[in-house]
């Protein structure tokens, strides 16, 4: 059954209304509400954004983009944990279906996403643990961290509560396939993400 869309008021969602004046001060900045607390992302790098072109090609050649499933980047997931709270992944494998369920503010019902993935930035932190809590608690099946910080690749399945029942940590090196609840076979290359994503150093100025 699809999430009936609702539209408040800035009087009703207050915290969203100062979300949105956040956007419009700071262009570019990703801003977030979880557990009631509002989170701000600065723009993300070149790395970063090399890393989730990189990571949407074995979806897309797997065929996750073209049928029952689409592969997305930047679109709201709607959570349960708080009458205003919302996330914007990185990268998702969502159904076909998603745009029948729109709740609010550019948001979707976590019904619709099979998978999130998040690129670390200069806030890590949130994406590997106040993340973690975030997803398991919205059911989200699979997550994935590029922890960019620490070249890894976590791959979290099976939402419990506030955290997952399984959390696999990869290193360069080993190929990961992904569960097959994403409807194909997906496999990714931790080396090829993690120096996709590698900060370069910046050349001396004189």
């Amino acid at each position: 059954m699809a999430a009936a869309s609702v539209e408040r008021s800035y009087e009703d969602s207050p915290l969203i209304a100062e979300a949105n004046r956040l956007m419009d001060r700071l262009p570019g900045y990703r801003v977030e509400i979880i557990g009631g607390q509002l989170l701000a992302s600065p723009p993300p790098d070149g790395p970063h954004a090399r890393a989730l072109t990189k990571l949407m090609r074995p979806f897309i050649a797997a065929g996750l983009d073209d049928g029952p499933t689409e592969v997305l980047q930047g679109v709201g997931l709607w959570l349960p944990t708080g009458s205003e709270d919302y996330v914007i992944p990185d990268l998702a494998v969502v159904d076909a279906d998603i745009d029948d369920h729109l709740i609010e503010n550019n948001c979707y019902d976590p019904v619709c996403f099979r998978l999130v993935l998040e690129v670390t930035s200069s806030n890590f932190r949130s994406d590997l643990r106040t993340k973690v809590a975030a997803y398991a608690e919205a059911k989200v099946p699979v997550y994935v961290i590029v922890d960019r910080e620490h070249r890894r690749l976590h791959v979290l399945t099976g939402p419990a509560g506030r955290d997952y029942a399984a959390h696999r940590v990869h290193s360069p090196g080993e190929r990961v396939v992904l569960p097959a609840s994403l409807g194909a076979e997906v496999t990714l290359d931790v080396t090829g993400v993690l120096e996709a994503g590698r900060r370069k150093q910046a050349p001396d100025r004189e």
